[in-house]
Order: structure tokens, then sequence, then C-alpha cells
């Protein structure tokens, strides 16, 4: 089942002289933490803007939970956490969880019950009846998911939620989501820190210039191709001529090389080749693909040597 759908979505602004989204295309599966990625202005909270119904769409479809994104009615089922989220500092953490609870609709009795299990959850149970502005950066960024959760919602929207936390609170919060994913809860984030998406993300997709240019796994995205860092002595520059010949993406990176190669037979193929130039094979390590490289590699375009 697919909780969410978007078909074509477009957005233009001013007249259409500002291209914000084109033509985005993707589906989310029920129980997954799907991440979106993309530099600053990629599109990314136009995205959401559009799939929450905060903006309209030019052309295209959506659906969220199996609802037109026109259709409000779905946003009852739906947890939401924007960047730089606000709560009324004179409140306690208890009496925000029921401010936003009731205007979600949800009942006092229910919020009575559901209350300290939400502050347990995010470990702010012995600071419920403590003000808001008392609370740290990743005190409020953990009150904000539990304030998500108030209308135990099917699918959660996270903009940015580990921004600007230290790496224990960063922790704390990935156990969290990875909580909410195995109650069956899909998680929508959006986030600019690649190692945490790399930690948690079933599935990524990532915008540039308004444009959806790659979705998958993030296994489909680091295993594309094996790596390997080479040290050689290459007097008579034959390396480079014999990567074009056998089509081995090939890049400098200081005093080494980087080959890029599909399995270790290849790599064999290359090394046969190379000492048959000649080519002193000084050192061969191999050299892991973070989602970060594959995602700088996508958004600057990279082009190899070989090319």
């Amino acid at each position: 089942m697919y909780v969410i759908e978007t078909q074509d979505l477009t957005k233009y602004y001013n007249r259409g002289k500002i291209k914000a989204l084109e033509s985005v295309s993707l589906r989310v599966e029920k129980g997954k933490i799907f991440s979106l990625l993309g530099p600053n202005g990629a599109g990314k909270t136009t995205l959401i803007k559009l799939l929450l119904g905060i903006v309209f769409p030019t052309r295209g479809s959506g659906a969220l939970l199996g609802k037109h994104i026109s259709d409000h009615s779905s946003h009852s089922r739906i947890g939401y956490l924007a960047e730089n989220h606000r709560f009324p500092e004179f409140l306690t953490a208890r009496q925000i969880l029921f401010y936003y609870g009731r205007m979600s609709g949800v009942e006092n009795a229910i919020l009575n019950e559901k209350t300290p299990q939400l502050l347990k959850m995010v470990k702010l149970e012995k600071w419920g009846d403590t003000k808001i502005r008392k609370f740290s950066k990743g005190m409020l960024q953990r009150m904000g998911i539990a304030q998500s959760l108030t209308n135990d919602p099917d699918l959660l929207f996270f903009d940015e939620p580990t921004d600007g936390i230290d790496p224990v609170g960063r922790r704390e919060i990935r156990d969290i989501l990875k909580s909410l994913r195995d109650q069956g809860k899909t998680i929508f984030l959006n986030s600019h820190l690649l190692s945490e998406v790399e930690r948690i993300s079933d599935e990524v997709a990532i915008l540039k210039d308004g444009r959806l240019i790659q979705q998958g796994s993030v296994e489909e995205f680091i295993s594309v191709k094996q790596q390997y860092k080479l040290q050689v002595e290459d007097r008579k520059q034959a390396l480079q001529p014999l990567c074009q010949e056998m089509n081995i993406p090939l890049m400098s990176q200081n005093s080494h090389y980087i080959v890029s190669v599909t399995d270790d037979a290849h790599l064999n193929q290359l090394i046969d080749k190379m000492r048959g130039e000649q080519i002193t094979i000084q050192g061969i390590v191999p050299r892991k693909i973070s989602l970060e490289d594959f995602f700088i590699d996508v958004i600057e375009d990279k082009q190899e040597i070989t090319q």
C-alpha cells in the first residue's frame, strides 16, 4: 500500500516565471522511513506544502492515505513537526500536549491517558510540569515529536528533526523514529544530515532544481559500484587511456586515483592490464561509498576523468 503518491506534481510561482517544482512523481510505502534530500532551493519545502494542502499545485495530482491532497479529511491521521517550530513558552510540556491534542480533535479522556505515555516515549516524563522556556534544543525537538503524535497519526512529516542536536540527542531521536516505524507508522523525513538519513531511512529521494532525479533504497545508492583507492606510479600516463578503453570511471584525489568497478573480476582485469602497461601498483584499498558521497556526486553532476 502506498501512503503517499504523486503524479506530475508541479508548482510555479509568479505566473510561471519561477519553477519551484517540476513534474514530481513518487510513491512511499506504508511503514517506511522515507527521506527527501536536496540542496537549499531544490523544492523540498514546496513539496511538503503541496502534500499538506498548504499551497495548491499548478498541475499534477497527489494522494495521502488514499485521499486526494485537496481532501483535508486525511489530516486527522497526519502528524507534522515543522523546522524551527515554536511552542508558547509559558506552557508546561503536559499543557502543550493537551493544547495541540485538543486542536487535533482528541478528547480529554484520551489525552489524560496518552500524555504520560508520550512524555515517557521521548524521555521527558520527569519534565511534564516544567515550562517549555526551560527546555534545551534537544528537549524541544523531542517535545515536538511528542506533539506530532497526540492524534496517533498513521503518517508523520518531520522537517529537520535532528537539526542543532548533539550526537547523544540525535541518537535518541533516531531511536524514537525507528520505534515509530516498528509500530507501522510511515515517516516522511526532510533532513540535511546525510549520516543520520543513511542510518535510518528505508528509501531516499533526491530533488535538484525542482526535479526528482533519484529515488531508491540507501543500499541501492551506496552499492551502485565498488570503489577502490589506487596508489600507482604511472610514468607513461597510461592509466587514464586504459580506463577509457575499459569504460571504467576514474577520478583523481590528491596523489591517488579512485576507480569504480562493477565487481572484483572487473578490478582484476584492470590490474592485469595495468601490469601489461608497466604501471606500478603501490597500493589498493577498498573505499566505502557513503550516502553523502553519492548525494554530492549526483548534485554536483561530478564528471570523471574518463568522460
